[in-house]
């Protein structure tokens, strides 16, 4: 999926180095099951991804727990995030990370090797705000707020949202607010409940929906210039449309006021608004955490989905290499087809990262891990045939045959296939061969790609072309039976 406009601009800014305050990298160690294994923060909004209990909100805590607040402020601290109780006894623990001020980088760390939390005097400072879960409660669930929905109350301090405010909060949610504010009562000037009006009607976070009174929140927000913004599960309560609209809005944020989000979430629809460098994968696999740098949308929601039950897995890199995979298994092994899951992962560095792991044998059932042909051979991977990238690949073997059979399965002629394909020739991104073929004989990409990859693996390959990964794996799968 191509990325928003406010999504690009904000990557222009970042490619200048225009972030002077940055949290590039942090290590966690001694807590929840973290062992020190680093997370890169590689982007202006980084989204992190994982199942319930991975150790997400944990980053968030520790991150808000590096920095000191600036003056006024109160800072976080890592006991409050942290703290001892009679089960838990909180020792041998270390924060650290790398915190970018202008053209320098600092390693900054706290941590509690004993009793006692030590480097807070040393943290650098920057303004940081952490919305966490307690912001999704409905008003009336939160502690305090029942005893204000009282008819005799008045009014107190008011909020009044912005103009700019007011058009963010309609642009999320797709209501056309006249008016906003925040707003407490004389009852509890520490309370504020939001108060929207539409079309000259007021109505309060008493009698708002769940997502538009956290919405409301969030966009009453100060955001501070460079400072860091934590969120804890940042789509609950939104709606599919609403949750792209707000990482939009992030995004705008994030590049006027070169301010730094750092997000939880369990949605495919905010990981499909970040560059693959904004998403960070938690995974537990025998116990150990890893953080998967660069997962695609689908891989993260296939590691948190266990709809499907297959015996084995086969991770690749994008879906024309998952189509190519499905199609030399049903050439070379139609019945293992039906007995795996195929799924994308995205950059090959992730790729890399989960052959390592494979390799390990921290998966819990048979696993494949393959590389598109152009990528370097890497410990506990396997690369697709050939020796480029497989639209090249199946273009050029294609090209021996003149195309004969594709044709007749798409039900076009053949010589205006021959002049699309000759077209897309002339493009210098092989990305774009596939598309461009596909427009010209009015049909789609994906599927002019499986027919395609279809008669390259009928008509181009021999059986004793079978790859490698295809005899092993259904070797695996014996095995295990």
């Amino acid at each position: 999926m191509a990325l928003s406009k406010e999504v690009r601009q904000l990557a222009n800014r970042w490619d200048r180095g225009d972030f002077p305050k940055h949290l590039e990298w942090m290590e966690v160690k001694g807590l929840r099951g973290w062992e020190g294994q680093r997370v890169d923060f590689g982007f202006p909004i980084v989204a992190i991804v994982g199942e319930n209990g991975t150790g997400k909100s944990t980053l968030l805590q520790a991150a808000a727990a590096l920095y000191r607040a600036p003056a006024g402020e109160k800072s976080n601290f890592a006991s409050k995030f942290f703290p001892d109780t009679p089960w838990d006894q909180v020792t041998g623990v270390e924060i650290r990370g790398s915190v970018r001020e202008g053209a320098n980088s600092h390693i900054v760390s706290v941590r509690k090797p004993t009793t006692r939390w030590l480097g807070n005097p040393d943290r650098k400072v920057r303004a940081v705000r952490f919305l966490d879960l307690r912001r999704t409660q409905p008003i009336y669930a939160r502690v305090g707020y029942a005893r204000l929905a009282k008819s005799n109350l008045e009014e107190a301090d008011v909020q009044h949202f912005e103009e700019s405010q007011v058009k963010r909060f309609a642009s999320v949610v797709g209501k056309q607010y006249s008016a906003a504010r925040q707003a407490t009562t004389t009852l509890d000037e520490n309370r504020a409940v939001p108060v929207v009006e539409v079309d000259v009607v007021s109505y309060s976070g008493f009698h708002q929906g769940a997502g538009e009174a956290t919405l409301a929140e969030l966009v009453a927000l100060s955001v501070p210039e460079y400072s860091l913004v934590l969120i804890d599960e940042i789509e609950t309560s939104l709606h599919p449309r609403a949750q792209r609209r707000l990482v939009r809005d992030l995004a705008t944020i994030s590049r006027t006021k070169r301010v730094q989000f750092l997000l939880t979430t369990h949605s495919p629809y905010v990981l499909e608004e970040l560059p693959p460098t904004a998403r960070v994968q938690v995974v537990i696999t025998q116990g150990k955490k890893e953080a998967v740098q660069g997962v695609s949308p689908e891989f993260a929601l296939t590691r948190m989905d266990e709809d499907l039950h297959p015996e084995a897995d086969v991770y690749v890199e994008d879906p024309e290499a998952r189509i190519l995979v499905e199609e030399l298994f049903a050439r070379f092994s139609l019945e293992t087809l039906g007995r795996i899951q195929i799924t994308a992962f995205g950059s090959a560095a992730v790729g890399t990262a989960l052959g390592q792991m494979n390799n390990e044998g921290r998966f819990g059932r048979p696993t494949i891990v393959i590389l598109d042909a152009d990528q370097v051979s890497a410990q506990g991977c396997y690369l697709l045939p050939g020796d480029d990238a497989p639209e090249r690949v199946v273009f050029q073997a294609l090209a021996t045959l003149e195309w004969q059979g594709v044709a007749q399965r798409i039900n076009r002629s053949h010589g205006r296939l021959i002049d699309a394909v000759e077209t897309a020739l002339t493009l210098p991104d092989h990305h774009d061969w596939v598309l461009s073929i596909a427009d010209a004989v009015t049909i789609g990409r994906r599927e002019l790609w499986r027919v395609m990859c279809t008669t390259y693996a009928r008509n181009c390959l021999s059986d004793e072309d079978c790859p490698q990964f295809i005899s092993d794996l259904r070797l695996q799968i014996e095995e295990r039976v």
